[in-house]
């Protein structure tokens, strides 16, 4: 019996060694224990987001890789920016200062289910996907569709915009508008304070209520 168990708990640790090294070889587990560490307090534990931080579930890798490395440089330089993700970011990087660590996040965070934060004003989605497919050509803004997809879904390092939070997309309109983020690419803080407040709430809204369903819909 006892020669058993010394072949049970033998046979144990190796599968739990083997585990691991599987784990290091595969970039998506990586990337799920490094957010799991760093990154449920602020973003849920299932990544879909809270109030002031955005959901990263399903979000487009190199969309998420570019931004933390903006965080890191200060490029993206908005207050919640400052505030919380300077540091988070750069304490990233220490942890895992391999390229391996950001690539590991992206790939992770693009195999989660996103849900549809819904928080905008069901009133005015009809306004806002007027915006998103069709502009605003009195103001000389183009149609969001253009750059995003007709389904919001991004792509490469155009992000995924469909469903995340108004708050958040409100949020991140106006920083743009008020010149925030010195790395974001054109047109969008030319677009952005073209925007009035009216509109900025009206394709939020409408945005936030994208729901992807199965994620065959986004490919």
């Amino acid at each position: 019996m006892k020669l058993l168990r010394w072949k049970i708990a033998i046979v144990a640790v190796v599968s739990s060694s083997i585990s691991a090294m599987a784990c290091e070889a595969d970039l998506v587990c990586v990337g799920e224990t490094i957010a799991n560490r760093n990154c449920v307090m602020c973003h849920g534990p299932s990544f879909q987001g809270y109030f002031v931080a955005p959901r990263l579930a399903g979000q487009r890798p190199q969309y998420v890789e570019n931004q933390l490395r903006n965080f890191v440089a200060h490029s993206r330089d908005n207050p919640y920016s400052q505030l919380y993700m300077w540091r988070a970011a750069a304490k990233l990087q220490t942890q895992w200062a391999d390229e391996n660590g950001v690539r590991a996040v992206a790939a992770y965070l693009a195999t989660l289910e996103p849900k549809a934060a819904k928080d905008g004003n069901e009133d005015l989605v009809g306004a806002g996907a007027s915006i998103y497919s069709g502009g605003e050509p009195s103001e000389n803004v183009p149609a969001c569709a253009v750059c995003h997809g007709p389904n919001a879904v991004g792509s490469r390092n155009i992000p995924q915009l469909g469903g995340l939070s108004y708050n958040y997309l409100k949020r991140r309109l106006g920083q743009w508008a008020e010149g925030y983020h010195a790395s974001a690419s054109y047109p969008m803080p030319i677009v952005a304070s073209h925007l009035s407040e009216d509109k900025i709430d009206a394709l939020a809204s409408y945005l936030s209520f994208i729901d992807y369903g199965e994620r065959e819909a986004m490919k």
